[in-house]
C-alpha cells in the first residue's frame, strides 16, 4: 500500500503541496524532517513527527532527520507569541547530541530495517557569510510571500511584534530543504502543520535555485478533543527523556488518556493495525470495554516504542503494586521507584506511630478535615498501603511502616501520597 494512504487512514494528512506525491512515493524517495534542539529532551507531541518518520522508512523511502543546530541559534517563530530566548553554543551542542541519541534509541524500539540518516544544519551554515548568503541565497525570497506566512502575519500584528531574526528563519529552513536537494537527492519534507509556510519557502526556493519539484507534506499536532496541545500534565511537559518523565510518570499520562482522545492517539501514536483500532473504536462506542482497557493497550504501545519492553514492564509492575485494593506486595524497592513521581511528604516516626488515620490524613493535607476523613473511611475509600480501613479510630503501628521507611495513603482509587519517613 502507498505510504501516503495507509497515514490518510490514521489520520495523519493534514496538507500535501501537490497530489503528484501520492504518485511519487510508489517508488522511493529521499524526504527530511527536522528537530530543533532547543532543549535536551523532545515531549511527547514531538512523537507524530517520529511516527511518521518510521511510516515513510516502512515502506521503503530514505529518511534524514536533521537536527537544527543552525536554526535553533535563530528560534522558529511559528506557534510562538513571544520570541524564544537565545542559547547558547555549548548548550545547542549538547543539546544536538541528546536529541540524536534519543531519536535513534526511540527508532531502534520501532524495529525498522534501516536507520534514517542525521544530519545537523549547522554543518553548511557555518560556511556562509551573512553577505555571500543574503546576495546567493536572500535575493530570490520576495518579501510580498514572506509577510503572508500565517507565523509572520500573527506576530506582527501583536504587541510582540516579530525580529528581523525571527523573521529570516524561514529563509533558513527554505534553504535547508534546497541544500538536501543537492546533496542527499531529498524531494520531499516533512513536518507539522504550523511548519506549513516554512515548507512552502523551501519548495519555492529550490524550484527557483534547480529548476525542478520537490513537494512538501505536514501532519497535525497532537491535540486534545478540546483543543488544547497534549504533552502537558501538572509537573509540566511529558519528555521523552526517562530523567526527565520517568517511564512509570509516562505511562500513567497515557493511561489516563479521556475516552474522547483514545483511538486518535492510538491511530497516530502506535503501529496496531487498522482493523484492531477500529475494533476498539467500535467497542468503546457500545460500552464492552472495561475502564481504561483502551488506554492501557496505548499506553502499552507508546510506553514500548519510547522506552523499550524492559522500562515497559517495571512501570506496569509498579502501577499495579501502588494501586489501592491491589493484593500486590509493597515493598521499599517499589516505593522508592515513584517516590519522585508522585506527591510525597516527611513526617517523623513519632508523628505516625499511635496518631489515627484520620489524624494523618489531616496533617499530610490530602483531607481537608477530620470531617472528611471520616466520611471517607465510612464510604470505603479509606486505603492504609493499598489495604481498605473501614475502623474511624485506627490507629498505625509500627508493623504499618513499609521497612520503616515509608507509608502509602490513598483517598479514593486515584488520590494518592506517599509519607516518606524521616
Amino acid at each position: 500500500m502507498n505510504v501516503i494512504e495507509e497515514l490518510k487512514k490514521r489520520g495523519f494528512i493534514d496538507a500535501i503541496s501537490s497530489d503528484d506525491l501520492v504518485k511519487k512515493v510508489e517508488s522511493p524517495i529521499s524526504f527530511y524532517i527536522g528537530f530543533d534542539p532547543t532543549s535536551d529532551s523532545l515531549h511527547i507531541g514531538h512523537l507524530v513527527g517520529i511516527m511518521t518518520l518510521c511510516w515513510f522508512q516502512k515502506f521503503g523511502h530514505n529518511g534524514i532527520g536533521l537536527l537544527g543546530g543552525a536554526t535553533a541559534r535563530i528560534g522558529d517563530p511559528s506557534g510562538k507569541s513571544v520570541e524564544r530566548p537565545l542559547l547558547s553554543e555549548d548548550t545547542l551542542a549538547t543539546n544536538v547530541t541528546a536529541i540524536e541519541k534519543q531519536i535513534r534509541s526511540i527508532l531502534d524500539n520501532g524495529n525498522l530495517q534501516k536507520p534514517p540518516k542525521f544530519l545537523n544544519n549547522d554543518s553548511w551554515f557555518k560556511g556562509y557569510s551573512f553577505i555571500g548568503f543574503l546576495r546567493d541565497i536572500g535575493r530570490h525570497f520576495r518579501l510580498g510571500s514572506m509577510l503572508a506566512k500565517d507565523s509572520v502575519k500573527t506576530r506582527l500584528h501583536s504587541d510582540e511584534g516579530i525580529s528581523f531574526t525571527e523573521f529570516s528563519y524561514q529563509v533558513l529552513q527554505g534553504y535547508d530543504f534546497c541544500h538536501l536537494y543537492e546533496s542527499e537527492g531529498v524531494e520531499l519534507q516533512l513536518g507539522g502543520s504550523d511548519q506549513w509556510g516554512n515548507i512552502t519557502a523551501g519548495i519555492e526556493i529550490t524550484r527557483k535555485l534547480r529548476s525542478k519539484p520537490v513537494y512538501g507534506m505536514t501532519f497535525p499536532l497532537l491535540v486534545r478533543s478540546d483543543g488544547k496541545k497534549f504533552g502537558k500534565s501538572e509537573g509540566g511537559a511529558v519528555w521523552l527523556s526517562k530523567e526527565k518523565t520517568s517511564p512509570y510518570q509516562f505511562y500513567q499520562y497515557l493511561i489516563r488518556i479521556p475516552d474522547s482522545d483514545v483511538i486518535k492517539m492510538m491511530r497516530m501514536l502506535t503501529f496496531m493495525e487498522m482493523d484492531e483500532i477500529l475494533d476498539y473504536e467500535d467497542k468503546l462506542k457500545k460500552d464492552l470495554l472495561k475502564p481504561n482497557e483502551a488506554q492501557a493497550r496505548l499506553a502499552t504501545e507508546v510506553t514500548t516504542f519510547v522506552h523499550g519492553e524492559n522500562e515497559l514492564v517495571k512501570a506496569i509492575s509498579v502501577t499495579k503494586a501502588i494501586s489501592p485494593g491491589s493484593d500486590a506486595t509493597l515493598d521499599g524497592e517499589i516505593l522508592e521507584t515513584v517516590r519522585h513521581d508522585m506527591p510525597n511528604i516527611s513526617l517523623s516516626k513519632e508523628e505516625l506511630i499511635g496518631a489515627t488515620l484520620v489524624e494523618i490524613f489531616v496533617k499530610t493535607k490530602l483531607l481537608q478535615s477530620k470531617g472528611e476523613a471520616n466520611r471517607l473511611i465510612k464510604n470505603g475509600g479509606a486505603y492504609l498501603n493499598n489495604s481498605k480501613i473501614v475502623d474511624g479510630s485506627y490507629c498505625l503501628s509500627a508493623n504499618d511502616l513499609i521497612e520503616q521507611k515509608f507509608v502509602l495513603l490513598g483517598a479514593g482509587k486515584k488520590k494518592k501520597l506517599l509519607v516518606i519517613v524521616s
